[in-house]
């Protein structure tokens, strides 16, 4: 059975630093070697930073007339019997008893040595989890040993149980922490925040050791969450580091050199002078910030966060003027083809009668239209190029490309970033890039996760948008949400019906999209209803989404695949079911398919019966605003379900411990902090930013 490895000991390691390979270790061969470096470890130090994501508590053990359903437990009794059965499953069954109960442990994958082990009389000792069996307590294929004269006791500390990958067991990696923390006691790791926090904090060594090994006693429902004062002191360190990563890349791409654009015949006045409204505040400020971006000759890296239908596109498209101004190209990214035709012909409606060319190169762009199109690109003859992931290939060459715009960044990789980048590197020269997202991010967040960029903020939404109303509804009033529909398709408006599963799933006792568009084409006959969901190939889903656009459906029933999706004006009513089960900054990217147009607009909040504590709150926060800044604040205050910050934080910016949303509270310190290092030690920053994202330095070329 495995156990808690025994304490470390100076004398049991190999000597040397902590950056040596981990090679040095007893036990890492190649093939370990290849298997760790899949965990992110190459290095003693490494390993040590491998930290493990929960704990068993192995360190007392239990008797057995007192376990109960439900309980992992360390127990330990006689052998009285030992038995193969055959009825139903074939099964291994060894009966265990201490004098105050018994307990059946059960085993389906064994060996015949396993059961000639198995001797009555002998005492052994089990971990595993207890269930109700048909015949009393039982524990299925726990861990196991036989106890003889050299069994040691109980482990006095909680048993880690660490990250793992195929052909690497937790038995190893724990002998092999044993190892490096011995060479922990020899050689300390710097400390390289340990004289600017409070005397209380613990140092970093000091929390390395506890996490991997908290002493019997210790409260396991902390560490569960990562709120362990030693937890949340590794990840201040690690989230200062990645801090510090970002202002570096963005210290190195002020070295690089771009095409400084400028706008000396005014085309950017003329563009807005034919423009059928007029910008708001915000974004007449976001647009002079872009402005003096392009003029400099170091590269514009921005990022341009605006609530769903706040007006991104229009300050996009003036950036492209200016590029077009300089007679050179821009290029803009967005994640389905759906969008990028959208894109297409907004763009086309505003730039063709300022003689600015726009061109579509999607995956659809077949044969010698596609051979035509690359000709004009190359040429530089497309001024303008929207596009989907087509535009990454490698058969696509730009004149000159000056400007990059990426729609929902949150969609797009790293390297496929990168890749557009690459396009338009010219010698020494790099192209601007405006990064825009409808996810609103919170200003302590922006200002870590996205470090390495200027940030804008569009605030306000246009004139004449009124905000949509948030109705809360139980799924008793079902009959009368569906009358109400009718009302809407008849006077000529469109709806969308979101379910965010598309088949029924027992966990979750979800409603499903395929299930419940039946339902409705039951219910309202008179009506053409779709179902989109999230398995249909691409070219389908976009046709039904045309189809929705021009208005040849009334009801659209979808999953969230629309989340980031095309604009609907006529869509004036959302509902979404199982609402208790989304997290705020889904509903409100998902509400924000409505309200596009002049007529007001509403979303229905279903939801089933009863609802916690916190979807209760969720949806009292839906209803109160539409706010997406204030909702972003308390999907952060609240942890529920959805990711602020999408490939963010996955893709971008690969965190071994810290995680941004859960621990967004340390955000100021680390803000102060990672300052502080920059202005006052920058010695130390190098250093730091090695131990925690040594591996990830190919994001700098983003």
């Amino acid at each position: 059975m495995a156990q808690q490895s025994k304490s470390y000991n100076p004398g049991d390691a190999p000597s040397g630093t902590l950056e040596q390979p981990v090679a040095i270790l007893r036990g890492v061969g190649p093939r370990i070697a290849e298997r760790l470096t899949r965990l992110g470890v190459t290095t003693v130090s490494d390993l040590l930073c491998l930290l493990p994501v929960r704990y068993e508590d192995r360190t007392e053990l239990r008797r057995l007339g007192s376990l109960r359903p439900g309980e992992k437990v360390l127990a330990q009794g006689r052998i009285e019997l030992a038995e193969v059965i055959f009825r139903g499953r074939r099964a291994l069954l060894c009966r265990i008893a201490d004098g105050t109960g018994a307990i059946t442990l059960r085993f389906f994958s064994f060996s015949r040595a396993q059961h000639d082990n198995l001797v009555r009389g002998a005492t052994l000792r089990c971990f595993g989890e207890v269930r109700a069996g048909p015949t009393g307590l039982e524990m299925v294929h726990p861990e196991y040993r036989v106890v003889g004269p050299d069994t040691p006791p109980p482990s006095k500390v909680l048993t880690p149980v660490y990250p793992s990958t195929e052909g690497l067991h937790q038995q190893r990696l724990r002998s092999l922490m044993v190892q490096a923390l011995s060479m922990l006691e020899r050689a300390p790791l710097t400390d390289y925040l340990a004289d600017r926090l409070p005397a209380d904090v613990p140092q970093l060594d000091e929390a390395l050791k506890f996490l991997h090994g908290p002493p019997q006693g210790t409260e396991l429902e902390p560490l569960s969450i990562g709120r362990h004062p030693h937890q949340l002191r590794i990840a201040l360190e690690e989230l200062v580091a990645q801090r510090l990563s970002l202002l570096r890349i963005n210290l190195g791409r002020q070295r690089e050199r771009a095409t400084a654009l400028s706008d000396d015949g005014k085309l950017v006045a003329k563009f807005r002078r034919q423009l059928p409204f007029t910008l708001t505040g915000a974004q007449e400020r976001v647009l002079t910030a872009i402005l003096k971006d392009l003029r400099h000759d170091t590269p514009m890296h921005r990022l341009l966060q605006g609530d769903v239908g706040s007006g991104k596109t229009v300050i996009a498209a003036a950036a492209a003027v200016v590029s077009a101004a300089n007679g050179l190209q821009t290029a803009v990214m967005a994640p389905t083809e759906l969008l990028a035709e959208q894109h297409y012909a907004t763009f086309r409606a505003w730039l063709e009668p300022l003689n600015i060319s726009v061109a579509c190169l999607t995956g659809s762009v077949l044969g010698s239209a596609r051979l035509e199109l690359l000709r004009r690109i190359a040429a530089g003859d497309a001024q303008v190029v929207v596009g989907t992931h087509a535009l990454f290939q490698q058969e696509v060459r730009f004149s000159h490309l000056a400007l990059i715009i990426v729609d929902e960044q949150q969609r797009f990789g790293v390297d496929q970033r990168l890749e557009l980048k690459l396009k338009g590197k010219d010698g020494t020269h790099s192209p601007h890039q405006l990064i825009m997202t409808a996810t609103p991010i919170p200003r302590t967040l922006a200002m870590t996760a996205y470090a390495d960029l200027d940030y804008s903020v569009i605030d306000e939404l246009p004139d004449g948008r009124q905000p949509t109303r948030t109705v809360v509804m139980p799924e008793s009033k079902r009959p009368r949400l569906v009358q109400r529909v009718l009302a809407h398709c008849q006077r000529g408006e469109q709806v969308y019906w979101v379910c965010p599963l598309i088949e029924e799933s027992e966990a979750l006792d979800s409603q499903a999209a395929e299930q419940l568009e039946q339902q409705l084409q039951s219910a309202l006959p008179e009506l053409e209803i779709a179902l989109l969901h999230g398995r249909m190939k691409s070219a389908a889903k976009d046709q039904i989404m045309r189809r929705f656009k021009v208005g040849e459906l009334d009801l659209l029933v979808a999953t969230t695949v629309i989340e980031v999706g095309v604009d609907v004006p006529n869509a004036t009513l959302m509902v979404i079911e199982n609402s208790e089960r989304m997290g705020l900054a889904q509903l409100h990217q998902l509400r924000g398919r409505v309200g596009r147009g002049a007529a007001a607009s509403s979303c229905v909040l279903l939801y089933k019966s009863p609802l916690s504590e916190l979807a209760r709150e969720r949806l009292r926060i839906m209803r109160r605003t539409t706010d997406g800044f204030k909702i972003a604040q308390k999907d952060l205050e609240l942890r529920g379900p959805g990711e602020v910050l999408g490939t963010r934080q996955t893709g971008v910016m690969q965190l071994k411990i810290a995680d941004l949303v859960r621990d967004a509270h340390l955000l100021p310190e680390v803000i102060r902090l990672s300052d502080e290092l920059v202005e006052r030690y920058p010695q130390r920053v190098e250093p730091l930013i090695d131990r925690w994202l040594s591996g990830q330095a190919h994001y700098a070329k983003v």
